[in-house]
């Protein structure tokens, strides 16, 4: 069987891979996981629990990041991560009403 156009041999994906920074993945995940976590505060579907643990998972990662990324850009997240504390804590308040 030929590969079909387009499609990368496991040869060429394994060496994609080597070239790959594990710091590139978790900077690329950053965004996602707070978008995610915003999104569980919202009143539709609001799920706590998973925003919290958004809200975890950003700060666990921000430490291990340190030094392998430029300074601004942690900071950027540190505040997108506050924001989201604060947006959480409105939530819990709401639910407690």
């Amino acid at each position: 069987m030929g590969e079909q156009e387009g499609e990368i041999s496991p040869e060429e994906l394994l060496e994609h891979i080597r070239q790959m920074k594990v710091s590139d993945v978790l900077l690329s995940i950053l965004p996602t996981i707070a978008q995610l976590g915003y999104a569980k505060l919202e009143p539709d579907g609001r799920d706590l629990e998973q925003a919290r643990l958004a809200i975890e998972s950003l700060r666990a990662l921000m430490p291990v990041l340190a030094g392998s990324v430029p300074e601004e850009v942690l900071h950027d997240f540190e505040q997108a991560t506050a924001n989201l504390q604060l947006a959480y804590a409105q939530a819990v308040d709401e639910e407690a009403s």
